[in-house]
């Protein structure tokens, strides 16, 4: 759906505010030249001079160009916040009780609130759009339903889908393998590893039939396969052939030597709001940084910034998805799934290789 903003011109950004439009807040602030003050399209209070106000995109605009908020601003805007957060989670649970999907004109009709700003909205609460977020609810949905149901059929119509044949034609992308595979915890799937030395203590490369699945870091070799289990309990494991030696040394090449680069077929599984970040940190050149508030406001989230670290915690293919080129803001080294002291060789190596 291509959606437009409805307040982009100087003529409809006014019209908000002599309307005190509600709906417009969030998208434009504008300033008053007398008093330097700038507020939300819906402020209480004396309508201002059309010839004394300015309109700007942001607070940040309107901050550099000497602009102050009204004392009124913070308050209201906290009161925004926590309605419009209420009235998400109010969608949110109106999609989880639904089998049927939902447009977004129900949607937005349902809560009380224009389907473009809505649609803004959830994104923004959610780091999702209200189709992405059905879809991972479900896809939950579906995992717990294979666990319970006897028959698979009987698992998809639990879970809310309402053609198995539709299903079917998404389900290895969803959950990363066919669901009797899913079902049963893998059993029967074959999954390739190897361990193997490297700069950064041990590495286990893994790949299933869509590809590289599982890049671990550690110390302990015996805990590395621990983790690998868990992620598949039931597959049939089997120790590296000739072909995946190849592959492996393509990964180890690749950590010692960051500038070659690293193309392998890559078996992602995560959530909707997972995969954009992941994709988000892909895209990190080599030698480069971004913190997590600069990953969030890449993937068109910047209130996502605890999501985005979340995502980058659960990351299992260290450095085919480079999570170590996330840094804080004043550029610190933080938290790492394979370590700290990881983190930074992983940096140091890729900055001399520029």
């Amino acid at each position: 759906m291509v959606t437009r903003n409805l307040w982009s011109t100087p003529e409809q950004r006014w019209q908000a505010v002599v309307e005190r439009n509600k709906a417009a807040d969030g998208y434009f602030v504008y300033g008053v030249k007398t008093s330097l003050i700038y507020n939300h399209p819906s402020a209480a209070g004396r309508l201002p001079n059309r010839n004394n106000i300015e309109f700007f995109d942001n607070e940040q605009q309107a901050i550099a160009k000497g602009y102050r908020h009204s004392k009124r601003f913070r308050k209201e805007t906290s009161q925004l916040t926590h309605f419009y957060k209420e009235k998400i989670e109010e969608a949110c649970r109106y999609i989880e009780q639904n089998s049927q999907t939902l447009t977004l004109s129900k949607l937005a009709e349902h809560i009380g609130i224009s389907r473009y700003h809505f649609h803004r909205l959830f994104k923004l609460h959610t780091g999702l759009t209200p189709k992405a977020y059905a879809i991972a609810f479900r896809h939950k949905k579906l995992q717990e339903q294979l666990k319970k149901q006897e028959k698979i059929t009987d698992a998809i119509y639990e879970a809310g889908y309402q053609s198995n044949s539709r299903f079917y034609e998404l389900s290895s992308q969803r959950l990363g393998m066919t669901p009797s595979e899913w079902k049963t915890g893998g059993d029967g799937r074959k999954i390739y590893f190897a361990l193997a030395a490297c700069s950064l203590g041990t590495v286990l490369v893994a790949q299933s039939p869509i590809g590289v699945c599982a890049i671990l870091l550690g110390d302990d070799p015996e805990q590395l396969l621990y983790d690998l289990q868990d992620k598949f309990p039931k597959a049939e494991f089997i120790g590296a052939n000739d072909d995946f030696e190849q592959l492996i040394a393509k990964v180890v090449g690749f950590i010692e030597a960051p500038e070659i680069g690293l193309d392998l077929p890559l078996d992602i599984r995560g959530t909707a709001f997972q995969q954009r970040v992941w994709q988000a940190l892909r895209d990190i050149p080599t030698g480069k940084t971004l913190s997590y508030s600069e990953v969030a406001e890449k993937i068109g989230q910047p209130q996502a910034v605890r999501a985005v670290a979340s995502a980058c915690a659960a990351n299992m293919l260290a450095v085919a998805i480079p999570c170590h080129r996330v840094v804080k803001n004043n550029g610190d080294l933080s938290g790492y799934r394979w370590g700290i002291d990881r983190k930074h060789a992983l940096l140091l190596k890729e900055s001399k290789g520029k």
